[in-house]
């Protein structure tokens, strides 16, 4: 494949709730560009985008897939020449437990094409990936998918898309038939007629707009005219003067509001019947900006750090680069996805890892056509590829020339929501356990994990069930390891309400050499989500500088271990103040052992008490429910914030206990006959009420067998 300028190079996030047929519209688009010799399908597994065994079996998009596309675009757009663009498509998941791998790759793009199921409308996810968008400052438009489908509607689509996102949505098409009878669509720019053939190549016949619908095309022309030339005084005062814009002025005109998000247009396909989609490459060729367009920040340290650095997307600039998405493939490794931020990339180039101080060879850089990789000689700014088995390279870390260091940030990803003990089926599989789970760690990471200290179990955290569960299919699949899923673990945590003044005392000398160490501490609570402050109040040598270090140590292991019911402590204050060393028998372990016990002494006064995490939950549903899903979302102890009617649906949001939402999906989906979608993420921890939390720390002491600590009046 010929290399692209940074002018020619589309990179487009596609983005939308579950279900509404992103990787099915790209399959069309690649199709209808010749990229691919089949017609891709979802529904039998040949979709380019989804190719993952999971993916493949769920027939839902799990992770980032990427395809590219070659197009001609038109003199007006802004490369500036008929000669075919490249269009790099982004195909991201739409369902909420996969939502966090969405913001971690939509970072890449310089566009979104946001799916909404035309017989639908607008739901949870569509305003999720709006607002990442907003986020990342990036210009969007919206395709209505599934207009052929019973009961799909383009006005009642419209009415729901401006009542969200406000007037600034236009449509630059109109729909020739509905339903079954969806044909093709009117270009509202050009005024013509764009007629496919059901199931056909997905290219169009170009012709006069149908009698039947001029009168409505004209209004709606006019209607778009009228809001291109708002805000633009020279072009307001031709439309006044022509009581028009003529269409060589509108069509640069148009890409320029939508390249500064005055306008959000709005298109239509079929991607099961491939109606639509040569209009709407044409659409992403010409109207979208080019990744220069798309403004760039980089810093002097990472994570968004020290002084910002200057950093176009320009062939001249030093080669930088941005690794926005990993791959563990059990036969290629390590396999990253990256844009390249500035500079040219070329073959065998070797760059520096600024995050972790290292030099990497890039052998053998890659353009990703599904799972297909194909070697190139070079790749150009703004463009996106994918290279091998680097040493140490993982998500969100910047490679370039060493003379010019630079740190771009990566998404912020929320912390997981859900927590699993996952038990080995056999000796064997415990021992892969760990070097599998660290791959699939480097491709996601919304993904922790971790060893309980207390109980030893394995724990895996993420952002739903079904995230957990295909981690678990994945590592069975490709690493061979078996594991059983234990019921969800609430991630609760301990702290305390009042102030404590205590001394933990170690002293075991009988003959030889003995071990003595004395500290005394105050502990008091501080604001919620302070983590352990550990203050040195030391004065006068009673405790010496060498020793103090292991007071806290022995402090944060303890709290580590938990008091109550084996939950880690945290947002307390704990001061060192006294104490006492002997010159012989005084070392690091006692007083590390006499900060545990100091620790634990204070607990007994400070009044501990357990936390729970809590979630913001908002439910997309018709307004019929909005009733019933109040009353249940009370009845799991949640706090209804608000609700908001959207057309003919309403959207409840309330802050709910974890522990309350485990069976929620089962139980939304029952209550609302599936067609209720919601979404939730991590809130705030606050206390359990005293009754629940005397039944957690019950339970615990009976799986555990530790002994049941009387939390203190």
């Amino acid at each position: 494949m010929k290399p692209y300028l940074t002018k020619d190079i589309r990179n487009v996030g596609i983005v939308g709730h579950g279900g509404t047929g992103k990787t099915q519209l790209v399959s069309s688009l690649l199709y209808t560009a010749g990229m691919t010799p089949r017609w891709g399908k979802v529904a039998d597994g040949s979709a380019t985008t989804d190719w993952d065994d999971e993916e493949v079996g769920r027939k839902i998009s799990i992770q980032t897939g990427l395809a590219y596309a070659e197009w001609p675009a038109t003199p007006t757009g802004p490369s500036g020449s008929s000669d075919k663009v490249k269009i790099n498509f982004i195909d991201l998941p739409g369902y909420s437990t996969f939502i966090n791998e969405t913001k971690a790759s939509l970072i890449a793009a310089d566009a979104a094409l946001i799916t909404v199921d035309a017989h639908v409308g607008v739901q949870v996810t569509t305003e999720k990936v709006w607002d990442y968008c907003t986020e990342y400052d990036i210009p969007r438009a919206f395709v209505l998918t599934w207009m052929d489908r019973e009961l799909s509607s383009f006005e009642r689509s419209i009415e729901s898309l401006t009542e969200v996102f406000g007037r600034n949505v236009v449509s630059l098409q109109l729909p020739i038939g509905s339903e079954k009878g969806f044909r093709g669509v009117i270009d509202l720019v050009a005024m013509k007629a764009h007629v496919y053939k059901p199931g056909g190549d997905g290219k169009p016949t170009i012709e006069e707009i149908p009698a039947a619908l001029a009168d409505e095309a004209k209004e709606a022309h006019e209607q778009l005219v009228e809001m291109i030339a708002e805000g633009d005084d020279a072009m307001m005062e031709e439309f006044f003067r022509e009581g028009t814009i003529p269409i060589h002025d509108l069509i640069p005109a148009v890409r320029r509001a939508i390249v500064a998000e005055k306008i959000f247009p709005v298109l239509m396909t079929s991607g099961l019947q491939n109606i639509g989609p040569a209009s709407l490459l044409t659409f992403l060729a010409d109207a979208l900006p080019h990744p220069d367009e798309h403004a760039q920040v980089g810093y002097k340290e990472p994570g968004g750090k020290g002084d910002r650095v200057e950093r176009k997307y320009d062939d001249a600039q030093p080669v930088s680069l941005f690794v926005f998405k990993t791959l563990a493939d059990p036969f290629a490794g390590r396999v990253n996805y990256f844009k390249v931020k500035s500079g040219v990339l070329k073959n065998d180039a070797t760059l520096q890892n600024y995050n972790r101080n290292t030099p990497e060879r890039l052998q053998h850089i890659q353009v990703v056509q599904g799972k297909q990789l194909t070697e190139v000689g070079e790749l150009h700014a703004g463009d996106i590829g994918a290279i091998a088995k680097l040493k140490e390279t993982t998500t969100g870390e910047t490679l370039g020339d060493k003379a010019a260091p630079i740190y771009y940030t990566p998404a912020r990803i929320p912390e997981p929501s859900i927590t699993f003990a996952i038990e080995p089926k056999s000796r064997a599989d415990e021992d892969k356990i760990g070097v599998a789970i660290h791959k699939i760690l480097e491709e996601d990471g919304a993904l922790r994990f971790s060893r309980d200290p207390q109980t030893k179990e394995f724990i895996l955290a993420g952002s739903g069930q079904q995230h957990i569960e295909v981690v678990v299919a994945k590592l069975q699949k490709r690493y061979n390891v078996n594991l059983t899923l234990k019921p969800p673990k609430v991630p609760y945590r301990e702290t305390i309400r009042g102030k404590a003044d205590a001394e933990g005392k170690h002293k075991k000398q009988s003959g030889g050499h003995g071990q003595f160490g004395v500290c005394r501490i105050k502990m008091e609570p501080v604001e919620r989500g302070k983590g352990i402050e550990f203050v040195d109040d030391i004065f006068g040598g009673a405790i010496p500088k060498n020793w103090i270090p292991s007071v806290e140590k022995g402090i944060r292991d303890a709290a580590a271990r938990g008091y109550l019911a084996g939950f880690p402590v945290t947002d307390f204050r704990a001061i060192l103040y006294d104490g006492k060393y002997h010159d012989v028998d005084s070392s690091d372990i006692a007083f590390k052992i006499a900060g545990t016990l100091a620790f634990k002494e204070a607990m007994k006064q400070a009044r501990p008490a357990l936390l729970e995490p809590i979630m913001n939950v908002e439910v997309y549903a018709p307004d019929q429910y909005s009733g019933d899903l109040m009353g249940d979302l009370s009845s799991r102890r949640g706090r209804i914030s608000g609700s908001e009617t959207r057309g003919h649906n309403v959207i409840v949001k309330a802050q709910v206990p974890l522990a309350e939402m485990l069976s929620y999906a089962t139980d939304l989906t029952s209550m609302t006959q599936g067609r209720a979608s919601y979404s939730m993420e991590f809130s705030h921890y606050d206390y359990v009420p005293s009754e629940l939390a005397e039944k957690v720390i019950a339970a615990h002491k009976a799986a555990h067998g530790e002994a049941l600590v009387e939390e203190e009046a």
